[in-house]
């Protein structure tokens, strides 16, 4: 049995995420089940799951930066990892406001981990979550927050007093919202995302004082529920989901599929609206939006998600904008990076709000159900086979994409988590997949998927490759008509002919299996281990390739990160020639990336 923490630090901090997550993973389907507001489109057990999972995994990543030294993490550094990880990682409605719930937690936490600190990173956290919302309403997730950190208060400087009275301060107030809400109470059910954050606080109280609490189920009272309605456990009114992912129109860079090239017109939307495979209607609407009326009647058809990089000024422009264009909108975040979500009729136009206020990037925009929430769209008929690769930069996705692959990318600090990787799986619209994590740390991430997917009639083949130039060499020989046992064999043995390595540079002293680094010193790490220590860039790419070589090769891959000048691979390109003439160069832009350069030998 762990240790009970006297205060919230950094290995309680990490201990409460593991234990959300597996709260979430048993109640996701019940949650989902009871999602009814403000759309019933049956993913707010899911959204929240992989909203923590991203906050776990950036934990985890903290953990692993320090398995190396003898420090452990600065409990400051392990709940902004949280915070960040879930604001990166939000999905929907409830995550998002989640996410905002971290982070104003972790505000307070990162000063200190006892009670008296906890008390006031509750109420932070429901005061940041109600500001982020536009229109808050009462009988959500904002009440069940709210009521939480009412039921903290006190002078008891116990933290187990104080986490057990945010949990049972919650429970209590979930079970209220059925008589808040209109459409709780004609549904027979209580708030989805109140539910998911009991689940959380639960958790928080199992990690502080040893034991989960108590799952015994509440009812509402009074006449608002027509069945009896549980609160953390229990059976729960089932209901159909109806949230599908618009074909076409993806997460990554602006320009996609199904957008203009070159990005939005400036006068908006074409006439008609911006086409997209399968929708009602030939695509997205360019009509004003709709109201969404408290009692979860018929609101706007589509989730419009994205990531932004803005300063504070455009940012209250871009609500303003977005207020007008849709509702249940949540903006989260601060310090230049925002987590945007919305409902709108418009698509184009909160995606063409989010371009003029900054950069918006792993757009994701899902078509609600219009028929008692199931899915309307008209699917094409699956492909045999396609391929899902995780690429670290802008610049190997064009790449990949160009050779029939779906693309994932994975941006500096901001690694997929598994729901991201099903989603690929989907988008690629296939019987069989074959999955490149290319990341040695990615490898539970992706069989999670992968099973995910299996569970969903997919036949997935994860290939392990630890490296973006292993999936370049895997996916040089993919062949779609061959057998798919043999296609698999074939990209595997590929990648594995393959060694990699990468240049980076050292954040801080360290002990390498190279001898000492100091602060800003390039590494050069090859099949993952650091080899080589040096000054400056161009050196130590070249003793890395002259290591590399040393053992053969006939190919060399050379991508170069966004600030790399041209001028280094000529040099490279040269070297390689001068020492080793039966061996060919290849050079690829892999644009904004942690790297900078990736290399391969084959």
């Amino acid at each position: 049995m762990p240790q009970l923490p006297d205060d919230l630090d950094a290995v309680a901090v990490r201990r409460w995420c593991s234990l959300a997550l597996e709260a979430l993973g048993r109640e996701r389907a019940e949650i989902d089940a009871i999602n009814v507001y403000p759309i019933a489109d049956g993913d707010t057990g899911t959204n929240l799951y992989l909203t923590v999972e991203s906050a776990a995994a950036a934990v985890e990543a903290v953990f692993a930066a320090h398995e190396t030294g003898a420090t452990a993490p600065a409990t400051a550094d392990a709940v902004r990892a949280m915070a960040h990880g879930a604001l990166i990682g939000a999905r929907g409605n409830s995550g998002t406001i989640l996410a905002q719930l971290l982070r104003g937690m972790a505000g307070v936490l990162a000063d200190g981990g006892d009670a008296a600190h906890l008390r006031l990173a509750l109420t932070s956290a429901a005061d940041a979550a109600r500001q982020a919302v536009a229109h808050p309403v009462e009988g959500t997730v904002l009440t069940v927050a709210a009521e939480a950190a009412q039921a903290a208060r006190g002078e008891d400087p116990d933290l187990r007093t104080v986490v057990t009275a945010a949990y049972e301060g919650a429970r209590a107030a979930l079970a209220r919202t059925p008589e808040q809400l209109a459409v709780l109470g004609r549904a027979g059910v209580v708030d989805a995302g109140g539910r998911g954050l009991v689940a959380v606080l639960g958790a928080l109280v199992e990690t502080v004082t040893g034991q989960a609490p108590v799952r015994g189920p509440r009812t509402a009272s009074g006449n608002a529920a027509k069945t009896p309605v549980t609160v953390d456990g229990g059976s729960v009114v089932a209901l159909p989901v109806g949230g599908t992912p618009v074909e076409g129109v993806t997460e990554g860079s602006l320009p996609a599929a199904g957008l203009p090239a070159g990005g939005l017109p400036a006068g908006g939307l074409p006439a008609g609206g911006l086409p997209a495979a399968g929708l009602p209607g030939g695509g997205l609407s360019a009509e004003g939006p709709l109201d969404c009326p408290e009692d979860g009647g018929a609101g706007p058809a589509f989730e419009v998600i994205y990531l932004l990089e803005a300063g504070d000024e455009q940012l209250a422009r871009l609500r303003t904008r977005l207020d007008a264009l849709g509702d249940s909108l949540v903006v989260v975040g601060g310090d230049g990076l925002w987590h945007v979500h919305v409902h709108v009729d418009d698509a184009g136009a909160a995606v063409e709000a989010g371009v003029e206020a900054g950069r918006p990037y792993r757009i994701r925009i899902t078509h609600f159900a219009t028929e008692s929430g199931h899915d309307v769209r008209v699917q094409a008929e699956p492909a045999q086979r396609a391929v899902v690769v995780v690429v670290p930069g802008d610049g190997l996705a064009g790449l990949c994409t160009e050779a029939g692959a779906t693309t994932v990318i994975a941006r500096p600090g901001e690694p997929p988590a598994s729901g991201e990787l099903v989603d690929a799986i989907r988008r690629a619209h296939a019987r069989e997949v074959v999955l490149l994590p290319n990341d040695a740390a990615l490898r539970h991430t992706a069989a999670a998927a992968a099973e995910q997917a299996r569970t969903e009639g997919v036949r997935v083949a994860l290939v392990p490759t630890r490296a973006a130039v292993q999936g370049i060499a895997a996916l040089a020989v993919h062949e779609p008509d061959r057998g798919f046992d043999e296609d698999v064999v074939a990209m595997t043995a590929a990648a594995g002919a393959t060694r990699y390595a990468e240049l980076a540079v050292a954040e801080r002293q360290s002990w390498t299996m190279a001898g000492i680094c100091q602060a800003g010193d390039i590494l050069g790490l090859i099949d993952g281990d650091v080899a080589v220590i040096g000054s400056d860039v161009p050196h130590t790419a070249r003793t890395v390739l002259d290591r590399m070589l040393a053992a053969g090769g006939e190919l060399v891959t050379l991508v170069l990160g966004e600030d790399v000048p041209d001028s280094l691979a000529d040099a490279l390109e040269e070297h390689v020639r001068e020492g080793h003439l039966a061996v060919d160069t290849v050079v690829y832009r892999g644009g904004h990336q942690r790297a900078p350069l990736l290399i391969g030998v084959e």
